[in-house]
């Protein structure tokens, strides 16, 4: 009877203890990521999926242009996922890209992004996924494992009503202010 109570104890504390989020098939996990508010920017990952970042986050929306990563980064501290994408992605691909947005619309920022290493790459806080296919089913499956989440330890923090345009952020991050960023 002592060994049937000690057993289920340990079973208790190993599913309390176990990951509540899927296992996707390629995504890199990147750990030790600096929380940094203050410079120097130095990213290892194209695009970058954590480290030191401007106190600005983004607001959480598409973009057609690029938007700068020390704010980005932010942005996925606070539990943004990032889809980008090479810029030379056709408009049907990029409709259906767009489309994951409606996901989770507080925390997805899609925007393009020069060099990557493959046709789409999504990102959040220590995690990176590389697809060569918008239709990629993993996409998805990442946005809804890691929208909101806690990933980056700043979890909670809408980026879609709070947050600064990519205009504004680069406002705030030339003017080296002391202050806070007006949200």
């Amino acid at each position: 009877m002592k060994r049937a109570v000690a057993l289920m104890a340990v079973l208790a504390v190993a599913c309390t203890h176990s990951s509540s989020k899927p296992r996707i098939d390629g995504v890199a996990e990147f750990k030790d990521l600096s929380h940094s508010h203050k410079p120097p920017y130095a990213y290892a990952q194209t695009p970058p999926v954590g480290g030191a970042h401007s106190p600005a986050w983004l607001k959480c929306g598409v973009y057609t242009e690029p938007v700068p990563d020390v704010n980005a980064v932010h942005s996925m501290e606070h539990g943004a996922v990032w889809i980008t994408y090479q810029p030379s992605l056709s408009r049907a691909d990029l409709d259906a890209l767009h489309r994951f947005q409606g996901l989770n619309p507080n925390y997805v920022l899609i925007s393009p992004y020069p060099g990557l290493p493959s046709l789409v790459v999504v990102s959040t806080w220590g995690l990176q996924l590389k697809v060569d296919r918008v239709d990629d089913p993993r996409i998805g499956e990442f946005v809804k494992a890691y929208a909101g989440g806690d990933q980056g330890g700043e979890g909670g923090s809408d980026c879609a009503r709070v947050g600064l345009t990519p205009d504004k952020a680069r406002e705030y991050d030339a003017s080296a202010s002391a202050s806070p960023p007006p949200m």
